[in-house]
């Protein structure tokens, strides 16, 4: 089987791909470019097409169709940036992957921690030499109620994880977890909304939830409440959080994902001028902690997105059993 990689980091990503292609007599070829109507023609004569978040829009799938390719792999676990159903009107086959989902929880539990402790303004004042106390008293995590929405694979980990600060937890997932029950009460949205001091977003960026978090949500909020995202940025109606932010219902907002960050984030935008005004907006606010969708990114979730992305494909190509595809 012949693989093509767009959007291929030379850095991390290409070390893991070449030796696992090798590993299993692959050939392959990548570019570190995202594929485009223009650059597709790259594709030409390989079955299997691995990518990562990059949308898959009709015309680049009636491209690759015209090309031979058959399968395509996002190097992700979210592919709500593919047009799934236009993708199997052509017939291609969609996979996405799974990672180990300690990497993100460990990254959502940081952002908890920084949030709690005020760790934006200790450290900006610690710049310029302020040490002074005022304006630094945090809270302590155990003392908190967090809300987990989404209790999957990373979900169920951040609420194991947490069990271990003593926290009070609460969950909400259309289906429920034994293992979860085992450290967070199940209980409805309103409830979450309510009652936490910290809610934390595990749930997939699909139509059905889609703004789920609006200004209906927020109005029911405890004020002053943490919202932490590190799952999709559609997930929040960026527009009303920014309302919520400004009239001080949030207390704090850590944001490794929002809305409209294609042609962002992993890219080298240094000098430019970006036409994303609500990043703007939410950046120049003290009490927002924004990071460029990293929470995934550990040695161990990249060999392993790299590794499944193949693995998705080559049982396309076996007409095997393929718990990658969607």
């Amino acid at each position: 089987m012949k693989i093509f990689a767009f959007s291929l980091r030379e850095y991390d990503e290409q070390i893991f791909f070449k030796e696992i292609c090798e590993e299993q007599g692959l050939e392959y070829g990548f570019t570190s470019d995202y594929p485009d109507i223009e650059n597709a023609e790259l594709a030409k004569g390989y079955e299997g097409v691995s990518i990562i978040t990059n949308p898959m829009t009709p015309e680049l799938l009636d491209r690759f169709r015209e090309l031979g390719v058959k399968y395509i792999s996002t190097r992700s676990i979210g592919y709500d940036h593919i047009d799934l159903p236009y993708a199997k009107k052509t017939g291609i086959r969609i996979a996405h992957v799974t990672y180990s989902p300690e990497g993100v929880a460990d990254y959502t539990i940081m952002m908890m921690l920084m949030g709690c402790r005020k760790i934006i303004p200790i450290l900006h004042r610690a710049k310029i030499q302020d040490y002074s106390l005022k304006g630094k008293m945090g809270r302590q995590l155990s003392s908190c109620t967090v809300g987990i929405i989404g209790t999957g694979r990373i979900g169920t980990t951040v609420a194991h994880f947490l069990s271990g600060f003593g926290c009070r937890l609460l969950a909400y997932d259309q289906y429920p977890s034994e293992a979860v029950k085992v450290y967070a009460e199940y209980t409805d949205l309103e409830t979450i909304y309510r009652q936490a001091d910290i809610i934390t977003l595990h749930v997939p960026g699909s139509k059905d939830n889609y703004h789920m978090v609006d200004r209906a949500a927020f109005a029911q909020m405890k004020e002053g409440v943490m919202i932490v995202n590190a799952a999709r940025g559609t997930l929040i109606d960026t527009a009303d959080m920014i309302q919520a932010l400004e009239n001080g219902k949030i207390g704090f907002a850590a944001l490794d994902t929002i809305e409209n960050e294609d042609g962002l984030y992993y890219l080298n935008r240094e000098g430019d001028i970006l036409n994303n005004h609500e990043r703007a907006i939410l950046s120049s606010y003290p009490n927002v902690l924004l990071s460029p969708h990293t929470a995934f990114y550990t040695g161990e979730a990249v060999r392993e997105m790299v590794q499944n992305s193949i693995q998705g494909l080559l049982n396309f190509e076996k007409q095997e059993p393929n718990p990658f595809e969607v």
